[in-house]
């Protein structure tokens, strides 16, 4: 199963200035929660910009179309074909018994992965930032549906009210 985790504003921003748009703590424990003893898909500019490097507990994989991209603790793919089959081909490098595979951005990986996700795992920001470069890809009622959302007030660790929501996609006959 490939799904997605991501945050997101009112207005589908992911991202300024290849960072995150705000520091959310509670998002962050999440994130770390969800994904752990899980592979991990992002791109070279998200891999560079994670505070540790890889990310422990979790196979760290890196899309990247940099033929010299290489890391210690990561497996390296140049393509989305390339991605699928090291996903669907190695099981027993899981951590955990669910086959579940996170994508991790940025915007462009997002944007190719989109399509072939099975779930979405999305903090919605209550809030918009007009200074965003980087967008998310609109999630329509007709193609996922909402199966989960654990609504949050801002705090002093918090910034901005938020909700996580689990969304899968939508089996059409």
């Amino acid at each position: 199963m490939v799904s997605i985790i991501v945050a997101i504003s009112t207005n589908n921003a992911i991202g300024q200035k290849g960072d995150l748009l705000c520091h959310m703590p509670t998002d962050l424990k999440h994130f770390k929660t969800i994904t752990t003893g899980h592979p991990v898909l992002m791109g070279e500019r998200t891999f560079y910009s994670l505070p540790k490097r890889p990310l422990p507990n979790r196979r760290n994989i890196v899309l990247t179309d940099n033929p010299a991209f290489a890391a210690e603790g990561v497996e390296v793919v140049h393509s989305i074909p390339e991605a699928q089959q090291l996903i669907n081909d190695s099981p027993t490098h899981q951590l955990t018994d669910s086959p579940e595979t996170f994508i991790l951005g940025g915007g462009m990986v997002y944007r190719q992965f989109f399509p072939l996700a099975d779930k979405l795992y999305i903090t919605h920001i209550h809030h918009t930032f007009p200074d965003a470069d980087t967008f998310f890809p609109e999630i329509t009622a007709d193609e996922w549906e909402l199966v989960s959302e654990e609504r949050h007030q801002a705090d002093e660790n918090n910034p901005f009210d938020y909700s996580f929501c689990e969304y899968t996609r939508k089996k059409h006959n």
